[in-house]
């Protein structure tokens, strides 16, 4: 049976609020699932583990988040009884989600899918719930990623960029990387 998906408890700023409501669109422009008899609610989300990745002759798999602090709970954390949070750069972070992507797999039209390939928001979804970003952080990260699209000479959403027919996994780990880039 899939674990359900909980989100730990953090407080929402404006930054917070506005993910919030990019998620939200986004889940509301998604068709509607063919078969949701046994739903529990309007949005039933479980996590699924992934199949651990095969590494190569001679290589050694490194996590997605390897080289980057593990979150580590301060003396505030526990006392507010919150969980701890590795603060990240929005570099940092867009690296991370294409590494994410990366060991995960890569989807498109959903947040993520039952094997755990992501989309690039399910990405960010999956890094701010490990810890290792704030909400501010996945703001300025995907404001980052909107003007990368705009260099491209493109219009929209990252959301509708990622589900364009004609888009790769490729392009995507590109885009990323190039955002990353310009903030460094």
């Amino acid at each position: 049976m899939p674990a359900l998906l909980t989100a730990a408890p953090f407080d929402l700023d404006a930054a917070g609020l506005r993910l919030v409501a990019e998620v939200e669109a986004y889940l509301a422009q998604l068709p509607a699932p063919a078969n949701t008899a046994g739903a529990a609610g309007p949005l039933h989300l479980t996590c699924h583990q992934p199949p651990a990745p095969t590494p190569r002759y001679g290589s050694v798999l490194q996590p997605w988040h390897h080289g980057i602090d593990l979150p580590a709970p301060t003396l505030l954390d526990r006392l507010h009884r919150r969980r701890p949070v590795a603060q990240v750069t929005p570099g940092q972070h867009l690296l991370l989600v294409s590494r994410y992507i990366h060991q995960h797999g890569w989807l498109q039209g959903a947040l993520w899918d039952e094997a755990g390939a992501v989309c690039v928001l399910g990405a960010q979804l999956g890094i701010l719930q490990a810890g290792y970003s704030t909400p501010a952080v996945v703001e300025r990260a995907r404001e980052l990623i909107g003007n990368e699209i705009g260099y491209l000479g493109e219009t929209g959403p990252i959301d509708s960029w990622n589900d364009a027919p004609n888009r790769r996994a490729a392009d995507v780990h590109q885009l990323l990387q190039r955002a990353a880039a310009r903030v460094r």
